[in-house]
């Protein structure tokens, strides 16, 4: 099978996801996702004016907009790396297409449901054995009851998927197992042998690209390949302050164990508590 695209770079995940021609993909994907009551039967893409503040930001996160004729409001994002605040922004995002639902006049407040969509490349659960494939959030009161159905959130934590071909059950087993493999199938499997998984692959077949998609597709490698050499050099940077750090501790624990070391021995000689620590500076109380 010919080379294909890296759905989870930007040029990626927009020519799967976010073009007009494709965007039967997206709705089927986005329909293993919402509520029953939110079903998709078209959308049409919103402009995006929401651009990332940071140099980081633009590199760690691609997204779309689009709000279905039934006239649910969505957000889907493509997640490369966690950063400060993860949660507080998603919840910051979510508010546009619910302040952009504000009519001028008379308006009764009535809103549509808005969802914020994630497929995150990492794990955002702190504990990693606690993290789930899917995270389904809405607002609920203290007795577990629904408080409003207007706000939803999906994060998709692709790392927790680890089923195999013959272990998919569901559609979205499927859309998972696509997404996580696409680039290592040599055949695609027969159990995608689905419409909408062969127009995906031949999407994102490398051949299928046009002389004036070469440009943007090289520099969206580019900018991956510098975005996963950052990552490296971040986590490296971190380990060797971690590793520097880890060791003046165990020098200061070190030097701290010895002077209360020293000071028992001056106590065990006789010597006042108060010639002790004004010589080591260890109190009574530190030695118990």
């Amino acid at each position: 099978m010919p080379r294909t695209i890296n759905p989870y770079s930007d040029f990626g995940f927009k020519r799967l996801f976010g073009s007009e021609a494709n965007k039967s993909l997206l709705i089927d994907f986005l329909n293993c996702l919402v509520l029953p009551e939110h079903q998709i039967a078209d959308l049409e893409f919103q402009p995006n004016d929401a651009l990332p503040t940071s140099t980081f930001e633009r590199r760690a996160f691609f997204d779309l907009r689009c709000t279905a004729t039934s006239g649910e409001r969505f957000i889907v994002e493509m997640q490369k790396a966690k950063f400060h605040f993860f949660k507080d922004r998603a919840l910051f995002d979510a508010t546009d297409p619910i302040k952009e639902q504000a009519e001028r006049g008379d308006w009764d407040f009535k809103l549509q449901p808005v969802y914020f969509v994630a497929i995150l490349d990492f794990l955002y659960d702190e504990q990693v054995e606690k993290a789930k494939l899917l995270r389904e959030v809405h607002l609920r009161d203290q007795d577990g009851e629904t408080f409003s159905d207007k706000l939803h959130f999906r994060f998709v934590q692709m790392p927790a998927f680890q089923k195999t071909e013959s272990e998919l059950t569901t559609h979205f087993d499927k859309w998972c197992y696509f997404l996580k493999n696409l680039e290592n199938f040599e055949v695609l499997p027969e159990i995608l042998r689905e419409p909408v998984f062969e127009k995906g692959i031949s999407t994102l077949k490398e051949a299928a690209l046009t002389k004036e998609e070469l440009p943007s597709y090289e520099q969206s490698l580019k900018e991956q390949r510098d975005f996963t050499v950052f990552l490296r050099e971040q986590v490296a940077d971190g380990f060797a302050r971690g590793k520097a750090e880890g060791l003046a501790e165990s020098k200061a624990r070190g030097k701290a164990e010895a002077l209360r070391d020293a000071a028992r021995k001056m106590r065990e000689l006789g010597l006042s508590w108060e010639a002790v620590t004004q010589a080591t500076g260890v109190r009574p109380e530190e030695l118990g």
